[in-house]
């Protein structure tokens, strides 16, 4: 799966699904928050915003459901 920015995605919480945008791919090594994740152009990270509480995360491709 590739997504682009702006695409907009459903991902799993423990508060339950949760909807949100794509805002950039990650495919080198990165902090966000204080966690450092790693990302490689064969296995990159998806920054996302929340619709609902504006707060970001990153994921994996396969984390991800385009909605």
């Amino acid at each position: 799966m590739s997504l682009t920015k702006g695409t907009k995605v459903t991902w799993n919480t423990p508060q339950g699904t949760t909807e949100g945008t794509v805002v950039e791919k990650k495919t080198e090594d990165f902090e966000l928050d204080g966690h450092t994740f790693r990302a490689s152009s064969d296995d990159p990270r998806y920054i996302v915003e929340s619709e609902s509480s504006g707060a970001r995360a990153a994921h994996k491709p396969d984390a991800l459901t385009e909605a």
